[in-house]
């Protein structure tokens, strides 16, 4: 087996299933590894605020890659290993690429999401259902997205935009990529749109951890499913795509393991740290 003493852990699609839970097979497999001494990450494109307590709190998880790694924290400490928001004003421009395609907006800044009055009275209407009770949680609803960024300088980290349609989606997608160059764009769930600075993803913050802990790449593993998580996939030592996973991320992976539905992170966990 390899010699793993880190695994990065994507949420949604990988360590969730669909409908936004977490087996007691998966909770049970990654007690274990944290058990031997092994450092378990949820790597997401969420904020700390949705990552559920049940996986945060357990004891020896001491880290968490967010906002896809725009940011990496010590849990304990709160001290900040990865941070990297976008320059001023290259976050006014994406936030001006995004806005005439609508969508729910929410732009992540320093921890916390804010979102606008237009976007908040769409995501009834916007939002998959299980990713709802999210998103509604999440969001801090203010009068002025512009103004909201201009009070915030240096703290933008991500932007995350929910559409109806993958074609609203496409374009939003074409002008961002347009009127931003070099912005770091991807997707993680079904008409979605993310959006980070450039050069920023889960595989430069997942290295900068291993880097921080004295790790090799060759000693991280790292799970995923959608765009969001290739970098990351690429990166470590071994990249693990769910079943489920887009077929560039399959294609990017080391090894493919069970389904999101079907404890496909315990699967991986059990199979090459644990030796199940």
């Amino acid at each position: 087996m390899p010699d793993i003493r880190l695994i990065a852990l994507d949420l949604d699609g990988t360590v969730f299933d669909d409908e936004k839970r977490i087996s007691a097979r998966t909770l049970q497999a990654i007690r274990a590894a944290l058990d031997r001494g092994v450092d378990v990450v949820p790597a997401t494109g969420r904020q700390a605020g949705g990552i559920p307590a049940e996986f945060l709190q357990m004891p020896g998880v001491r880290y968490a890659l967010t906002a896809n790694g725009a940011s990496v924290v010590e849990l304990a400490s709160g001290r900040s290993v990865v941070r990297l928001p976008f320059d001023d004003t290259l976050a006014q421009q994406v936030l001006a690429a995004v806005q005439p395609f609508g969508g729910v907006i929410g732009v992540f800044i320093d921890g916390a999401c804010y979102g606008d009055p237009d976007s908040a009275a769409r995501v009834e209407s916007t939002c998959p259902p299980a990713l709802l009770p999210y998103v509604r949680a999440s969001r801090q609803v203010v009068p002025d997205m512009p103004a909201c960024l201009a009070a915030h300088p240096g703290q933008v980290e991500k932007f995350s935009i929910l559409y109806g349609d993958a074609a609203t989606r496409d374009a939003a997608w074409a002008a961002v990529a347009a009127a931003c160059p070099g912005a770091e764009i991807t997707s993680s769930v079904p008409c979605n749109l993310e959006v980070n600075a450039p050069g920023v993803n889960k595989g430069r913050g997942l290295m900068a951890l291993a880097a921080e802990l004295g790790l090799a790449p060759a000693q991280v593993m790292a799970c995923g499913d959608s765009g969001n998580d290739l970098a990351m996939i690429r990166l470590a030592g071994l990249g693990v795509a769910m079943a489920n996973a887009s077929p560039d991320v399959l294609a990017a992976a080391d090894a493919v393991t069970l389904d999101n539905n079907h404890d496909g992170v315990a699967a991986a966990i059990e199979t090459y740290v644990l030796g199940a």
